[in-house]
């Protein structure tokens, strides 16, 4: 008979099952399905469930401890709460809304390092308060207003300049004609190594080689609308007085080798004259850089001021003393006799000890002659020949009267204040100054006399 076989029945803990498994075997067990929203709503409730199951942990402050009790125990202070976030004001002290958003970063609002310094260097000493170029504008002359749209694209056209000298040398040319002194100025007040001649040439001259002269039309006779020529912080540094003369008035070499002609009667060929580079130039800017080594030349400026007949506004701030040979200040030659002659007209000591103005009075006189249409005259920080505004040695002075007749603003700033912490000499000299400016004005009014036109002089006063 066969046996009989007992089958043993294993028994597995049963499992908590999840709401969406329960519904899942209703379900499959052939209850009624559920829809979605009764699905959702169990699921909720499970999470409520295990929430309410495990409590979350609440944070528990830290107790605080008597400050005698700290101390003994050497425990750390409690942090102190970080502080409330400021309220941002919606409209400002005018009451006009304020843009809305965050603050804008300081990176954003902060200058340069480089920025510093737009309207000339430093001072030359902690003593001394030096303001540069910045009382070297010229009356009349545009000038963009602090802070507007058109003085920042030129600040940083300025800043920037060794890029845009390469790449937009091409579009200089084209920038409006009461841009062009003011964009000059600025390229050699603020930048490093100031204006070039190549400079000058992109910004006054059209491309060579790139346009026809039928796309640039009139513009490329001449810059007839431009008046003003500021070069401030360039010359002597970067520019040659020599070089800025050949590029305002050029010279055209007439071919040497004569041409056989056919016949007798045929009419001769007479070049054109050359074309002046700014025809309408009155304000003409030749400001040195306060600080630093410069070479002027008295002789080039002589030189200029015979083709300058149109000039009425003139800088010369900063410039050294009258002198047609400045390097010669310390030669001198040995006479047959053995004494020692000083090798040009004017030496160390002319000015200071021998009171020998003789040659200053001579160079002063006749670019006096040269520029007789002048009515402005800037010499700030040329204190050290102010007297020869004034003096006379024989027929060689400085005619207010006839040549100079016409200036009616004279400028004679000294260029430098001292500080809280000068030293006396450095104090007397400033007093000097202050008071030589005003012997010069009233030199000047009582030479003109009613026979002339009345003379302003901006000059510093003491105590100011």
């Amino acid at each position: 008979m066969p046996k009989k076989r007992q089958h043993v029945k294993s028994f597995k803990p049963s499992l908590v099952a999840s709401p969406a498994q329960s519904s899942a075997s209703s379900t499959a067990a052939g209850g009624p399905a559920k829809g979605v929203n009764e699905l959702l709503a169990n699921l909720r409730h499970a999470s409520v469930a295990r929430s309410s199951a495990s409590p979350r942990p609440l944070p528990t402050a830290a107790p605080t401890v008597p400050p005698a009790i700290r101390e003994i125990l050497q425990l750390p202070e409690t942090p102190a709460l970080l502080p409330r976030r400021p309220v941002r004001p919606r409209f400002d002290n005018n009451g006009r809304r304020l843009p809305a958003g965050p603050a804008p970063p300081r990176s954003w609002v902060s200058r340069r390092p480089g920025e510093a310094i737009v309207e000339g260097r430093s001072s030359r000493s902690p003593r001394l308060s030096c303001p540069g170029l910045a009382q070297t504008t010229l009356p009349g002359a545009y000038t963009p207003a602090p802070g507007s749209l058109i003085d920042v694209v030129l600040r940083r056209l300025a800043f920037d300049w060794e890029l845009h000298r390469v790449y937009n040398k091409y579009y200089l040319y084209f920038l409006p004609s009461h841009l062009k002194p003011a964009l000059i100025r600025y390229v050699g007040v603020a930048a490093q190594q100031g204006v070039s001649l190549a400079d000058l040439k992109a910004i006054l001259l059209p491309p060579h080689g790139v346009y026809d002269e039928d796309e640039l039309g009139d513009e490329s006779v001449s810059n007839a609308q431009v008046t003003c020529l500021d070069l401030s912080g360039s010359i002597g540094r970067t520019l040659r007085l020599k070089d800025v003369s050949d590029l305002l008035f050029p010279w055209n070499q007439s071919p040497s080798s004569e041409v056989l002609r056919d016949s007798w009667d045929t009419a001769d060929m007479v070049p054109s004259p050359p074309r002046i580079l700014l025809p309408s130039l009155t304000h003409l800017s030749l400001a040195l850089e306060p600080i630093g080594p410069h070479d002027a030349s008295w002789k080039q400026l002589l030189a200029l001021s015979t083709k300058l007949s149109t000039v009425t506004h003139l800088s010369l701030a900063f410039w050294p003393d009258p002198c047609l040979t400045p390097r010669a200040r310390f030669s001198s030659i040995t006479s047959p006799q053995g004494q020692n002659i000083s090798y040009g007209g004017t030496n160390y000591y002319s000015h200071s000890i021998d009171h020998d103005w003789g040659e200053a009075l001579l160079v002063l006189r006749m670019l006096s002659k040269n520029l007789y249409k002048l009515e402005f005259l800037d010499l700030t920080g040329c204190a050290p020949w102010f007297k020869a505004l004034k003096l006379a040695d024989g027929h060689d002075f400085v005619d207010w009267v006839g040549s100079w007749g016409k200036v009616t603003l004279l400028r004679l700033y000294t260029g430098w204040t001292p500080g809280e912490d000068a030293l006396p000499s450095e104090r007397i000299a400033y007093t000097e100054a202050v008071e030589m400016a005003a012997s010069i004005e009233k030199h000047i009014i009582a030479r003109r006399a009613g026979k002339g036109r009345f003379i302003t002089v901006e000059r510093n006063y003491v105590g100011v």
